[in-house]
């Protein structure tokens, strides 16, 4: 009995001191909550969860009780995601359109516990983050099928965001009819422009007349008002959950490869879990002598940094001047790095970094 009662006490002994460490870990992740919100970095770092454990796992000598610890592991780093979920429902998530708009979708798979918060423009959106009004915003980069998003790489260069994730939605366009319509009923279609085009062959086989919307969530709200059988919204499932649509068809558009790229972006850049895999934003406008830009270019490969990218955009500032952008694999933050943005500067009249993610993130369809 006095063996047991023993064993007790110090079962005892040791859940305290567990609870004390318990409530110590757990203010540690409200500071990487804190971290975390501030750059608009994702809460899930599976990466890191997985070397944790393997880790962790190590301390243990039992063979017998190394997996039960595994377990506890786990649970308690779910846990730690549940509390920063928590704290994350405060985070402020800035997009440009309107819910059920694809942006939208973005911030909410990205940021599911933050609040987002419609605006009118990409400068709208930028500008609430810069002023904190909203924490992050999550803006288009890059379409598949359109190419370049041209305004917000030129508030990237105009502006003090930083890029902290880039994140891939793909385009699913669908048909959506009110209750209680078929497919065969519809006569007419109604979207974005883009939207229209992107399901051009499947609008002109079946013969449907289009009406062309500001974006595709204001094309079906205008089809859930009208009540109309016999016409159409072309957006997302999620927009049709989202205004009570069914879905009459599914994957409409022409190309099955129609992606997006999101940035998050954020006012504190985000430095940490860099490795020569992970990719920067670099911008630059260079001197006005002949041979400058074949120089910069140089410079940046010389330094074994591999360009992904290399684009072209007018600046405001004078006519038939211009700024690029660079995407370029590796970790700026280096030796190697400092080395090749100072060297940079000779060739460059305007030089910014504006950020760098480790990798880049397919967002996942909802299943809601």
């Amino acid at each position: 009995m006095e063996k047991l009662n023993k064993a007790r006490r110090e079962i005892n002994e040791i859940d305290k001191q567990m609870a004390a460490l318990f409530e110590e870990r757990m203010k540690a992740v409200r500071s990487v909550a804190e971290y975390t919100a501030e750059r608009g970095l994702p809460i899930l770092d599976g990466g890191r969860e997985a070397e944790i454990i393997r880790t962790n796992s190590s301390f243990v000598s039992d063979d017998d009780v190394r997996s039960y610890y595994v377990s506890f592991l786990k649970h308690n780093m779910e846990l730690s995601k549940q509390y920063q979920h928590r704290l994350m429902e405060g985070l402020k998530v800035a997009y440009s359109g309107v819910e059920g708009a694809f942006a939208y979708i973005a911030a909410r798979r990205i940021f599911p516990d933050g609040a987002a918060v419609s605006y009118p423009d990409f400068d709208s959106a930028y500008k609430a983050v810069a002023n904190g009004e909203c924490d992050v915003a999550v803006l288009p980069i890059e379409n598949s099928y359109a190419g370049e998003v041209g305004q917000v790489m030129d508030l990237l260069w105009g502006g003090d965001l930083y890029v902290n994730g880039v994140y891939d939605l793909q385009i699913k366009q669908n048909l959506l009819g009110i209750e209680g319509a078929r497919i065969e009923d519809i006569k007419r279609v109604v979207s974005h422009p883009q939207a229209l085009s992107q399901c051009a062959a499947y609008i002109k086989e079946r013969g449907f007349e289009q009406t062309q919307a500001s974006n595709t969530a204001l094309a079906a709200l205008s089809v859930l008002e009208k009540g109309d059988k016999q016409t159409a919204a072309i957006a997302s499932a999620e927009t049709a959950r989202l205004y009570g649509l069914t879905v009459l068809d599914h994957s409409i558009n022409d190309s099955a490869t129609n992606t997006t790229r999101f940035a998050v972006l954020s006012r504190i850049q985000n430095k940490s879990g860099r490795t020569k895999n992970s990719t920067f934003f670099l911008l630059f406008a260079v001197n006005h002598v002949a041979g400058a830009l074949a120089s910069a270019i140089g410079v940046i490969g010389r330094h074994g940094f591999n360009m992904k990218a290399l684009r072209s955009r007018p600046m405001r500032e004078g006519d038939w001047q211009y700024y690029f952008y660079v995407e370029a694999e590796g970790d700026e933050d280096t030796e190697a790095g400092r080395l090749m943005l100072d060297e940079l500067k000779e060739h460059c009249a305007m030089l910014k970094v504006v950020g760098s993610y480790p990798a880049e993130i397919e967002l996942k369809e909802s299943e809601e």
